[in-house]
């Protein structure tokens, strides 16, 4: 008689699109793609994973804004400022563009 081997349950962990934002280009190619979505909602999610992948604190600090602020404007139905937005945007290394459409 032979023993049955028991499985252990696969562990599955959240997707966290902040640990493959480690380059400029990833950061670049996945904003474009927000972006393209044409939604306030997931362009507040795609900024706060870029924020989180180069340190809240530090973006903080690069955009002129308080470390609890930040996470408040980049939160799920958040209505930051469009200024506050461009600092963000500035202190993460990324600009938006306009092109036709």
């Amino acid at each position: 008689m032979t023993k049955a081997k028991t499985k252990t349950p696969l562990k599955l962990v959240a997707f966290d699109a902040a640990r493959y934002l480690d380059d400029d280009e990833a950061i670049a190619e996945y904003m474009t793609a927000v972006l393209e979505a044409d939604d306030p909602d997931l362009l507040l999610l795609a900024l706060s994973d870029v924020a989180r992948a180069k340190g809240m604190a530090q973006v903080a600090k690069d955009a002129g804004l308080g470390r609890e602020s930040l996470y408040k404007a980049l939160a799920p139905g958040a209505k930051p400022r469009f200024e506050t937005v461009m600092k963000v945007a500035r202190a993460l290394g990324v600009k938006f563009a306009a092109q036709p459409a």
